[in-house]
């Protein structure tokens, strides 16, 4: 009988070859490019010269990662992406949530349309583009930022000449280009809520803001939650080119985060090893927050992406 059910399922999977057409495309794409390129892992723990390749490279186990982890500029370079990871996911993780609501509540069709459009369409600018705009509108002289400052009497800021005010303006300038496209989760979230509970809720005379807080943000909040341990998964992954665009020598005090780092010196410098092993690190880090915060998830709401 064993046997029989073997055969029986293989040839259910081999005659379905429509299926296997269809799957053929995107599993090549990930064994290509996803699980091969991972043996490449191996270079964090030697010293890699191209001559000799990856195999015949001497093995130095961890002393990349200790050069990384013992040095000044390694912390800092460390300190520098949690910061605008924990600030990016403070800051920009609730203001998509609130724009979501705000649009379910507005009654105008019209005005609903208009307020998507004008939210969504910083998305779709390139990152080149955007930094381009960022260093115009805050340039000493024509910037529009410092022309304000100065009519209101101060004097003209250096937006991109100040280290200290470079996360502000990293992240800032992120929640403006992605607030729009990130709550449209939330819009198609808020749409399956109930109108029986949103019309109890009336008969019961709860006010607007009673109705959000107790109907649609219950409603929604296995969404709210999945969402919240990926972007907690996401606090190492600063994006390279960007914070790499805004980067000066004025500023590199805070500008410089992993991402960057790996790319100067693995692809600048030709550090291979070194800077696999930093992005080995950047990794391994991302992967136990996400592990921690999806637990945690677990125990104190039931919602968890595993």
């Amino acid at each position: 009988m064993g046997g029989k059910s073997i055969r029986n399922r293989v040839r259910l999977y081999t005659g379905a070859w429509q299926f296997w057409l269809i799957m053929a495309l995107p599993l090549a794409y990930i064994i290509i490019f996803c699980y091969a390129p991972m043996g490449g892992i191996l270079m964090a723990f030697k010293d890699y010269s191209p001559r000799q390749g990856i195999w015949q490279s001497p093995w130095v186990g961890l002393k990349w990662f200790k050069q990384f982890l013992t040095t000044p500029s390694g912390l800092t370079i460390i300190m520098n992406t949690l910061r605008l990871g924990f600030y990016s996911l403070i800051v920009g993780f609730p203001i998509p949530i609130l724009l979501a609501v705000g649009l379910n509540e507005i009654r105008s069709l019209y005005f609903k349309k208009l307020v998507q459009m004008i939210t969504y369409a910083p998305y779709f600018i390139s990152v080149v583009v955007m930094v381009g705009m960022l260093m115009q509108l805050t340039d000493l002289r024509i910037g529009i930022f410092n022309r304000l400052i100065t009519i209101l009497g101060g004097q003209p800021v250096n937006f991109f000449g100040e280290a200290r005010i470079f996360p502000h303006l990293y992240v800032w300038s992120g929640i403006w280009q992605t607030m729009g496209y990130s709550s449209i989760i939330y819009i198609a979230a808020l749409a399956g809520v109930s109108r029986e509970t949103q019309e109890a809720a009336v008969v019961d005379g709860a006010s607007r803001l009673q109705r959000i807080w107790h109907v649609d943000l219950p409603a929604i909040r296995p969404t709210i939650v999945i969402l919240l341990i990926f972007n907690c998964g996401s606090i190492m992954s600063i994006g390279f080119e960007k914070a790499y665009l805004m980067q000066n020598p004025i500023n590199m005090a805070t500008a410089e985060v992993i991402s960057t780092f790996v790319y100067k010196v693995g692809l600048q410098n030709g550090n291979y090893s070194f800077s696999t092993a930093v992005g080995l690190f950047n990794s391994i880090v991302g992967f136990i927050l996400m592990v921690t915060v999806n637990q945690i998830s677990k125990k104190l709401t039931d919602t968890s992406v595993w």
